[in-house]
Protein backbone atom coordinates (compact mmCIF):
# COMPACT_ATOMS: atom_id res chain seq x y z
CA UNK A 1 0.00 0.00 0.00
CA UNK A 2 1.04 3.03 -0.77
CA UNK A 3 1.47 6.27 1.37
CA UNK A 4 -1.89 8.21 0.86
CA UNK A 5 -1.60 12.13 0.55
CA UNK A 6 -4.64 13.79 1.79
CA UNK A 7 -5.07 17.48 0.46
CA UNK A 8 -5.81 20.50 2.39
CA UNK A 9 -9.95 20.24 2.71
CA UNK A 10 -11.73 22.96 1.45
CA UNK A 11 -13.18 25.66 3.73
CA UNK A 12 -15.45 28.58 4.42
CA UNK A 13 -13.25 31.81 5.21
CA UNK A 14 -14.05 32.08 8.90
CA UNK A 15 -15.54 28.90 9.56
CA UNK A 16 -13.86 25.09 10.11
CA UNK A 17 -16.07 22.41 8.82
CA UNK A 18 -14.89 19.60 11.87
CA UNK A 19 -15.33 15.72 10.89
CA UNK A 20 -15.26 13.12 13.20
CA UNK A 21 -12.12 12.80 14.55
CA UNK A 22 -9.41 10.17 12.95
CA UNK A 23 -8.60 7.42 15.67
CA UNK A 24 -5.10 6.14 15.24
CA UNK A 25 -2.16 4.82 17.19
CA UNK A 26 0.13 8.03 16.24
CA UNK A 27 0.41 11.40 14.79
CA UNK A 28 3.79 12.44 13.30
CA UNK A 29 3.74 17.05 13.58
CA UNK A 30 6.43 17.23 10.64
CA UNK A 31 7.11 15.37 7.37
CA UNK A 32 10.77 16.18 7.08
CA UNK A 33 13.26 13.50 6.81
CA UNK A 34 13.20 12.95 10.12
CA UNK A 35 9.35 12.17 10.57
CA UNK A 36 9.32 10.29 7.70
CA UNK A 37 11.46 7.68 8.98
CA UNK A 38 9.59 8.03 12.19
CA UNK A 39 6.74 6.66 10.08
CA UNK A 40 9.72 3.05 9.42
CA UNK A 41 10.48 2.76 12.67
CA UNK A 42 6.64 2.67 13.64
CA UNK A 43 5.64 0.70 10.85
CA UNK A 44 8.08 -1.81 11.90
CA UNK A 45 6.58 -2.44 15.13
CA UNK A 46 2.88 -2.16 13.23
CA UNK A 47 2.16 1.05 14.45
CA UNK A 48 0.34 3.12 11.89
CA UNK A 49 0.64 6.90 12.04
CA UNK A 50 -0.75 9.89 10.38
CA UNK A 51 1.55 12.64 8.97
CA UNK A 52 0.72 16.59 9.44
CA UNK A 53 2.80 18.88 7.95
CA UNK A 54 2.06 22.94 7.53
CA UNK A 55 3.96 22.73 3.95
CA UNK A 56 2.11 21.42 0.61
CA UNK A 57 4.31 18.65 -0.01
CA UNK A 58 6.58 16.69 2.08
CA UNK A 59 10.90 16.73 3.09
CA UNK A 60 10.36 19.67 5.34
CA UNK A 61 13.28 21.94 4.88
CA UNK A 62 15.47 19.65 3.20
CA UNK A 63 13.00 20.42 0.38
CA UNK A 64 12.26 23.80 1.10
CA UNK A 65 15.58 25.40 1.42
CA UNK A 66 17.45 22.91 -0.26
CA UNK A 67 16.55 20.77 -2.21
CA UNK A 68 19.56 20.76 -5.11
CA UNK A 69 22.13 21.05 -2.51
CA UNK A 70 24.07 17.85 -1.98
CA UNK A 71 24.21 16.43 1.70
CA UNK A 72 27.44 14.13 2.38
CA UNK A 73 26.76 12.67 6.05
CA UNK A 74 23.68 10.28 5.06
CA UNK A 75 25.06 6.76 6.34
CA UNK A 76 25.88 4.46 3.42
CA UNK A 77 24.62 7.12 0.99
CA UNK A 78 27.78 8.96 -0.59
CA UNK A 79 25.77 12.23 -1.39
CA UNK A 80 22.01 12.74 -2.51
CA UNK A 81 20.18 15.91 -2.45
CA UNK A 82 17.28 16.93 -0.60
CA UNK A 83 14.87 16.25 -2.54
CA UNK A 84 16.66 12.62 -3.17
CA UNK A 85 16.84 12.00 0.58
CA UNK A 86 13.26 12.85 0.47
CA UNK A 87 12.45 10.60 -2.41
CA UNK A 88 14.23 7.69 -1.35
CA UNK A 89 12.54 7.93 2.53
CA UNK A 90 8.94 7.69 1.07
CA UNK A 91 10.07 4.69 -1.23
CA UNK A 92 10.71 3.37 2.39
CA UNK A 93 8.19 3.99 4.23
CA UNK A 94 6.01 2.75 1.33
CA UNK A 95 4.66 -0.09 2.90
CA UNK A 96 3.11 0.93 5.84
CA UNK A 97 0.60 2.93 4.79
CA UNK A 98 0.94 6.20 6.02
CA UNK A 99 -1.48 9.00 5.51
CA UNK A 100 -0.15 12.73 5.23
CA UNK A 101 -2.22 15.61 6.01
CA UNK A 102 -0.50 18.63 4.00
CA UNK A 103 -0.82 22.27 4.00
CA UNK A 104 -2.71 22.54 7.82
CA UNK A 105 -0.53 23.17 10.87
CA UNK A 106 -1.77 22.22 14.27
CA UNK A 107 -3.25 24.33 16.48
CA UNK A 108 -4.92 22.29 19.27
CA UNK A 109 -3.68 19.59 21.29
CA UNK A 110 -5.23 18.23 24.08
CA UNK A 111 -5.51 14.95 26.37
CA UNK A 112 -8.42 13.08 27.27
CA UNK A 113 -9.59 11.42 29.96
CA UNK A 114 -9.06 8.15 28.11
CA UNK A 115 -5.54 8.88 28.21
CA UNK A 116 -5.26 9.64 24.31
CA UNK A 117 -4.47 13.35 22.98
CA UNK A 118 -7.24 15.04 21.14
CA UNK A 119 -5.62 17.44 18.11
CA UNK A 120 -6.78 19.48 15.66
CA UNK A 121 -5.17 21.43 12.46
CA UNK A 122 -5.96 24.64 11.07
CA UNK A 123 -8.27 23.29 8.28
CA UNK A 124 -10.59 21.44 10.70
CA UNK A 125 -8.72 17.85 10.39
CA UNK A 126 -9.12 16.17 13.93
CA UNK A 127 -7.40 13.01 15.51
CA UNK A 128 -7.58 10.61 18.93
CA UNK A 129 -4.07 9.60 18.75
CA UNK A 130 -2.19 7.40 21.69
CA UNK A 131 0.70 9.18 20.82
CA UNK A 132 2.50 12.41 19.38
CA UNK A 133 5.71 12.85 17.82
CA UNK A 134 6.79 16.37 17.57
CA UNK A 135 9.05 16.07 14.44
CA UNK A 136 8.58 19.70 13.30
CA UNK A 137 12.73 20.75 13.02
CA UNK A 138 13.33 24.44 13.99
CA UNK A 139 8.96 24.80 14.55
CA UNK A 140 7.12 27.00 12.16
CA UNK A 141 9.94 28.84 10.45
CA UNK A 142 9.84 31.77 8.02
CA UNK A 143 11.88 33.52 6.28
CA UNK A 144 12.98 37.08 7.76
CA UNK A 145 11.90 39.76 4.87
CA UNK A 146 13.19 42.98 3.21
CA UNK A 147 11.07 45.54 5.04
CA UNK A 148 10.68 48.42 2.30
CA UNK A 149 7.07 49.45 2.36
CA UNK A 150 5.09 47.87 -0.71
CA UNK A 151 7.88 45.85 -1.71
CA UNK A 152 5.87 42.87 -0.30
CA UNK A 153 3.59 43.27 -3.22
CA UNK A 154 6.05 41.80 -5.90
CA UNK A 155 6.65 38.40 -4.08
CA UNK A 156 6.48 35.27 -6.10
CA UNK A 157 6.90 37.43 -9.32
CA UNK A 158 10.32 39.06 -8.87
CA UNK A 159 10.92 39.17 -5.23
CA UNK A 160 12.07 35.53 -3.83
CA UNK A 161 13.16 34.28 -0.31
CA UNK A 162 13.67 31.12 -1.62
CA UNK A 163 15.16 29.44 -4.98
CA UNK A 164 12.77 26.08 -5.84
CA UNK A 165 13.44 26.35 -9.83
CA UNK A 166 16.93 27.85 -10.37
CA UNK A 167 16.26 28.09 -14.39
CA UNK A 168 13.83 30.56 -14.06
CA UNK A 169 16.52 32.91 -13.56
CA UNK A 170 18.79 32.00 -16.37
CA UNK A 171 19.44 34.45 -18.79
CA UNK A 172 18.09 37.23 -15.76
CA UNK A 173 19.74 40.48 -14.66
CA UNK A 174 19.62 39.47 -10.35
CA UNK A 175 20.31 40.90 -7.18
CA UNK A 176 20.62 38.92 -4.33
CA UNK A 177 21.05 39.80 -0.86
CA UNK A 178 22.63 38.69 1.98
CA UNK A 179 25.74 37.42 3.66
CA UNK A 180 25.29 33.58 4.65
CA UNK A 181 25.59 30.08 3.14
CA UNK A 182 22.42 30.72 1.06
CA UNK A 183 23.50 33.94 -0.62
CA UNK A 184 26.52 32.78 -1.59
CA UNK A 185 25.98 29.77 -2.27
CA UNK A 186 23.05 30.89 -4.67
CA UNK A 187 25.17 33.44 -6.25
CA UNK A 188 27.54 31.18 -7.50
CA UNK A 189 25.45 28.89 -8.71
CA UNK A 190 23.66 31.77 -10.79
CA UNK A 191 26.53 33.19 -12.04
CA UNK A 192 27.69 32.68 -15.49
CA UNK A 193 23.75 31.30 -16.05
CA UNK A 194 22.32 34.25 -15.20
CA UNK A 195 22.70 37.58 -17.16
CA UNK A 196 23.86 38.95 -14.19
CA UNK A 197 24.34 38.62 -10.68
CA UNK A 198 25.36 41.69 -8.00
CA UNK A 199 25.60 40.22 -3.96
CA UNK A 200 24.34 42.94 -2.40
CA UNK A 201 25.46 42.66 1.86
CA UNK A 202 25.51 45.23 4.26
CA UNK A 203 29.16 45.10 5.19
CA UNK A 204 32.20 43.38 3.61
CA UNK A 205 32.24 40.66 5.75
CA UNK A 206 30.61 37.40 5.37
CA UNK A 207 29.21 34.26 7.85
CA UNK A 208 29.56 31.79 4.66
CA UNK A 209 31.81 29.22 4.23
CA UNK A 210 35.65 30.35 3.63
CA UNK A 211 35.93 28.42 0.15
CA UNK A 212 32.91 30.19 -0.65
CA UNK A 213 33.57 33.70 -0.10
CA UNK A 214 37.01 33.79 -1.63
CA UNK A 215 35.32 31.88 -4.69
CA UNK A 216 32.93 34.96 -5.36
CA UNK A 217 35.66 37.46 -5.35
CA UNK A 218 37.67 35.42 -7.82
CA UNK A 219 34.28 35.40 -9.91
CA UNK A 220 34.31 39.59 -9.15
CA UNK A 221 37.60 39.71 -10.05
CA UNK A 222 36.90 37.97 -13.41
CA UNK A 223 33.93 40.50 -13.85
CA UNK A 224 31.51 37.00 -13.85
CA UNK A 225 29.73 38.72 -11.04
CA UNK A 226 29.67 41.73 -8.63
CA UNK A 227 29.73 42.43 -5.35
CA UNK A 228 28.28 45.58 -3.66
CA UNK A 229 28.29 46.59 0.22
CA UNK A 230 25.59 48.15 1.18
CA UNK A 231 21.66 47.77 2.14
CA UNK A 232 18.57 47.99 -0.54
CA UNK A 233 16.91 51.09 0.76
CA UNK A 234 13.79 51.36 -1.79
CA UNK A 235 12.62 50.28 -5.58
CA UNK A 236 12.26 51.76 -8.78
CA UNK A 237 8.93 50.38 -10.77
CA UNK A 238 7.39 50.38 -14.17
CA UNK A 239 4.11 49.10 -15.12
CA UNK A 240 3.40 46.87 -12.23
CA UNK A 241 6.94 45.94 -12.56
CA UNK A 242 10.34 46.59 -10.44
CA UNK A 243 12.95 47.78 -12.47
CA UNK A 244 15.35 48.50 -10.15
CA UNK A 245 16.01 48.76 -6.54
CA UNK A 246 18.17 51.17 -4.64
CA UNK A 247 21.43 50.39 -2.90
CA UNK A 248 22.92 52.30 0.00
CA UNK A 249 26.23 52.31 0.87
CA UNK A 250 28.53 52.64 4.35
CA UNK A 251 29.26 56.53 3.35
CA UNK A 252 25.31 57.22 2.52
CA UNK A 253 25.71 57.44 -1.52
CA UNK A 254 22.61 55.74 -2.95
CA UNK A 255 22.96 54.19 -6.51
CA UNK A 256 20.13 52.02 -8.83
CA UNK A 257 20.83 48.56 -10.17
CA UNK A 258 18.63 47.19 -12.82
CA UNK A 259 17.14 43.84 -11.79
CA UNK A 260 14.61 41.23 -13.37
CA UNK A 261 14.44 39.39 -9.91
CA UNK A 262 15.72 39.80 -6.21
CA UNK A 263 16.59 37.36 -3.91
CA UNK A 264 17.05 38.02 -0.43
CA UNK A 265 18.29 35.48 1.99
CA UNK A 266 18.71 37.10 5.58
CA UNK A 267 17.94 33.52 7.51
CA UNK A 268 15.03 32.07 9.02
CA UNK A 269 13.19 33.08 12.21
CA UNK A 270 11.91 29.90 13.95
CA UNK A 271 8.86 29.77 16.23
CA UNK A 272 7.53 27.46 18.18
CA UNK A 273 3.96 28.46 17.67
CA UNK A 274 1.05 26.53 19.29
CA UNK A 275 3.73 24.20 20.07
CA UNK A 276 4.73 26.63 22.96
CA UNK A 277 1.51 26.10 24.43
CA UNK A 278 1.18 22.66 24.97
CA UNK A 279 2.44 22.36 28.25
CA UNK A 280 5.90 20.78 27.50
CA UNK A 281 9.38 21.47 29.10
CA UNK A 282 10.60 23.75 27.25
CA UNK A 283 14.42 25.60 26.77
CA UNK A 284 15.41 28.15 24.88
CA UNK A 285 13.08 27.31 22.05
CA UNK A 286 13.42 23.36 22.18
CA UNK A 287 11.28 20.61 23.78
CA UNK A 288 13.37 18.86 26.28
CA UNK A 289 13.36 15.10 25.67
CA UNK A 290 15.42 12.09 27.51
CA UNK A 291 18.25 10.54 25.91
CA UNK A 292 16.02 6.98 26.90
CA UNK A 293 12.84 7.08 24.60
CA UNK A 294 13.49 10.92 23.70
CA UNK A 295 10.24 11.27 25.58
CA UNK A 296 9.03 14.98 26.65
CA UNK A 297 7.37 15.94 29.53
CA UNK A 298 4.26 14.93 28.80
CA UNK A 299 3.87 10.62 28.69
CA UNK A 300 3.33 9.75 25.45
CA UNK A 301 4.47 13.34 23.35
CA UNK A 302 7.58 12.31 21.97
CA UNK A 303 10.37 14.90 19.80
CA UNK A 304 12.60 14.00 17.46
CA UNK A 305 15.14 15.91 15.46
CA UNK A 306 15.92 19.89 15.49
CA UNK A 307 13.60 20.55 17.49
CA UNK A 308 14.06 18.91 20.58
CA UNK A 309 17.20 18.85 23.15
CA UNK A 310 18.86 17.12 25.38
CA UNK A 311 22.75 17.03 26.73
CA UNK A 312 25.05 16.38 24.14
CA UNK A 313 22.58 17.11 21.52
CA UNK A 314 23.50 17.61 17.74
CA UNK A 315 21.48 18.76 15.05
CA UNK A 316 22.14 16.35 11.88
CA UNK A 317 19.66 14.32 9.95
CA UNK A 318 21.71 11.08 11.21
CA UNK A 319 20.71 11.59 14.94
CA UNK A 320 17.56 12.14 14.00
CA UNK A 321 17.20 8.77 12.73
CA UNK A 322 18.39 7.20 15.85
CA UNK A 323 16.60 9.44 17.81
CA UNK A 324 12.60 8.25 15.76
CA UNK A 325 14.15 4.57 16.69
CA UNK A 326 14.05 4.84 20.35
CA UNK A 327 10.84 6.86 20.54
CA UNK A 328 9.09 3.95 18.35
CA UNK A 329 10.19 1.38 21.24
CA UNK A 330 8.88 4.32 23.72
CA UNK A 331 5.85 4.60 22.14
CA UNK A 332 4.85 0.90 22.28
CA UNK A 333 4.04 0.77 25.64
CA UNK A 334 1.15 3.15 25.17
CA UNK A 335 0.02 1.10 21.94
CA UNK A 336 0.59 -2.02 23.36
CA UNK A 337 0.58 -1.83 27.12
CA UNK A 338 0.30 -5.76 27.64
CA UNK A 339 2.70 -6.69 25.02
CA UNK A 340 6.09 -7.50 25.39
CA UNK A 341 8.08 -5.83 22.93
CA UNK A 342 11.16 -7.74 21.29
CA UNK A 343 14.31 -6.24 18.90
CA UNK A 344 14.13 -7.84 15.78
CA UNK A 345 16.40 -7.39 12.88
CA UNK A 346 15.01 -6.46 9.38
CA UNK A 347 17.97 -8.95 8.09
CA UNK A 348 16.65 -12.07 9.39
CA UNK A 349 13.24 -12.06 11.03
CA UNK A 350 9.77 -13.21 8.92
CA UNK A 351 7.39 -11.09 10.78
CA UNK A 352 9.26 -7.85 9.82
CA UNK A 353 9.94 -9.61 6.52
CA UNK A 354 5.87 -9.63 6.43
CA UNK A 355 5.29 -6.36 7.31
CA UNK A 356 7.69 -4.89 5.03
CA UNK A 357 6.41 -6.94 1.96
CA UNK A 358 9.32 -8.77 0.73
CA UNK A 359 10.41 -12.59 0.81
CA UNK A 360 12.60 -13.78 3.65
CA UNK A 361 15.56 -14.63 2.01
CA UNK A 362 16.93 -18.41 2.43
CA UNK A 363 20.43 -19.31 3.26
CA UNK A 364 22.34 -22.64 2.48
Amino acid sequence: MDATVKEPQAGIPGHLEVKPPIETDAVIIGAGPVGLFQVFELGLLEIKAHVIDSLAYVGGQCVELYPDKPIYDIPAVPVCTGQELTDSLLKQIAPFGAEFHLGQEVTHLQRQDDGRFYVQTTVGTSFLTRTVFIAAGVGSFQPRTLRIDGIDRFEGRQLFYRVKDPIQFHGKNLVICGGGDSALDWALALAGKAESVVLVHRRDGFRAAPASVAKMRALCEALEMQFLVGQVTGYDESHDRMTAVRVTSLDGVTRKVPLDALLVFFGLSPKLGPIAHWGLDIERKQVVVDTEKFETSVPGIFAIGDINTYPGKKKLILSGFHEAALAAFGAAKYVYPDKKIHLQYTTTSPKLHKVLGVETPVFD
